[in-house]
């Protein structure tokens, strides 16, 4: 599966030169995938000279020019989406339509910041006297780390190489030891489209070790992360010793509030489809559920009914709706908060268990509690698991207060079909993002990001590519 891989350097895939490798496991069926290079020292080396390289290439190439090569990228993702819906179901364990879904969705990426290109707006000023000119604009920052995980790799490596490409930048990717062949069937498709060499780079080995070597380079200039709050504090940390601009989406624990005047029907089958998909190991997934105590108890029923209607299994087989965990370390860890949350006190309405009949993979039953209450562990971490704790309030300001305790702040969702009611909650919520009757957040055309511990920065929108740009501005004396 990779042999025709290894580490993308000045436009060629090679070997590592140690020619170290590791495995790379199906989580579906607990065999190996394939063997995979693991950079060391020398690869990394070269890997910042081609970047350093290919970015006094790019950054000199016309906006025209650099958006018909994204626009190009983003033609072949498409082409070429079943390729890489079946990485992302052998290294993610996702249902082939989840992996055809994340493929299309990288290609609007692609395509929004192809335009995005062409719209880096300087600004002319007055001066200050009648014979002097200020004149603001926009340069590329330089060479890009971009640090990529394993929940959704084409995705978040997408935002991450398109808009540094859209501002002039050169990229270098790391993707986790997880997912290394859904992101490098990415990258070889950037390199397909055109671009030079040098200006897309691919490191993939021990994401510690690369990190810490491109963090200590002076050629990196920016760094995108999307990771845990505990991995995110640890790259700021090192980023400030070189002064390098960091754009961080961390953890999230999103709130779903459902208010007494919605349907019910349509709520849940939100609900579904916004906590389920990659079996809940999504930043952004519900994960905290309060119901308006009036609809609590029909909520739960047609929550319960309508979850044990997704069919787990292998992704590989197309009626499957809900793959394995990724990580064998991650099913240890829900079976564990399970086990918590239990003798705290919660009553497990379905699921709690490992599915009958799958002896091998991380297979988890998606499992909904009640009787929980705020102060029990699922409540205060994120669970990243097909986990559904749900609560009840009674009044507008009690559900918006107990919603905004907690450190995390990336999405919320709130149900409700009173305008004046969404409006002042999407206000009041502590989120960087805030669905109102929608199950959906992360969309190319607009900015994405948290607040608190999630991090900082935006990807996606109008907003994104000023992370990846310099401001300068000339005070031109007219003589």
């Amino acid at each position: 599966m990779y042999k025709k891989f290894g580490q993308f350097i000045n436009g060629k895939w090679q070997d590592s030169s140690g020619k170290e490798t590791y495995e790379v496991i199906n989580p579906a069926t607990e065999e190996v995938i394939g063997k995979t290079s693991k950079a060391n020292k020398v690869d990394i080396d070269l890997c910042l000279k081609s970047a350093e390289k290919g970015f006094n290439i790019w950054k000199n190439t016309s906006p025209w020019e650099r958006s018909k090569i994204i626009r190009n990228i983003s033609d072949l993702i498409r082409k070429k989406s079943n390729v890489l819906s079946k990485w992302l179901t052998l290294e993610v364990g996702k249902p082939r339509a989840e992996g055809i879904g994340e493929s299309n969705g990288a290609a609007d990426i692609f395509e929004w910041s192809a335009e995005e290109a062409k719209r880096i707006y300087g600004e002319t000023l007055q001066g200050r006297s009648p014979d002097t000119r200020i004149h603001v604009y926009y340069q590329p920052v330089g060479v890009v780390a971009a640090l990529v995980p394993w929940n959704f790799p084409i995705t978040l490596a997408s935002r991450k190489i398109s808009t540094a490409l859209s501002a002039g930048c050169s990229v270098i990717v790391k993707p986790d030891v997880i997912t290394p062949g859904s992101v490098m069937e990415l990258v070889d498709i950037c390199n397909e489209a055109g671009l030079p060499p040098g200006v897309i780079n691919l490191l993939s080995g021990d994401p510690a070790y690369i990190s810490d070597q491109l963090l200590s380079s002076d050629i990196i200039k920016k760094v995108s992360i999307t990771g845990s709050t505990r991995v995110g504090k640890i790259i700021l940390k090192k980023a400030a010793e070189k002064v390098q601009r960091v754009t961080m989406e961390l953890s999230g624990h999103s709130p779903f509030i459902v208010f007494d005047d919605v349907n019910l029907d349509k709520v849940t089958d939100m609900a579904i489809f916004a906590k389920f998909r990659n079996n809940g190991q999504v930043c952004i997934s519900p994960s905290r559920f309060y119901i308006h105590e009036s609809k609590k108890d029909d909520f739960i029923k047609l929550m319960v009914e309508k979850t044990k209607k997704l069919k787990i299994g292998n992704g590989m087989d197309k009626d499957t709706m809900l793959g394995p965990l990724t990580t064998k370390k991650r099913l240890e860890e829900i079976e564990n908060l399970v086990d918590i949350t239990k003798k705290e006190g919660a009553k497990i309405l379905l699921g709690g268990k490992r599915p009958s009949g799958f002896n091998k993979g991380y297979f988890y039953e998606p499992t909904i509690f009640d009787n929980v209450k705020d102060d029990f562990t699922i409540m205060n971490q994120e669970p990243f698991g097909p986990l559904v704790p749900i609560l009840s309030f009674k009044d507008f300001d009690d559900v918006v207060k107990r919603a905004n305790n907690n450190d995390l702040g990336l999405a919320s969702y709130v149900y409700t079909n009173n305008l004046e009611k969404a409006h002042r909650i999407s206000e009041l919520m502590e989120t960087g993002t805030v669905a109102v009757n929608t199950g959906v957040v992360a969309l190319p055309e607009a900015p994405f990001g948290g607040i608190k511990q999630t991090g900082y920065g935006r990807e996606g929108g109008s907003m994104a590519i000023k992370d990846y740009l310099n401001i300068k501005y000339t005070h031109l004396g007219i003589q």
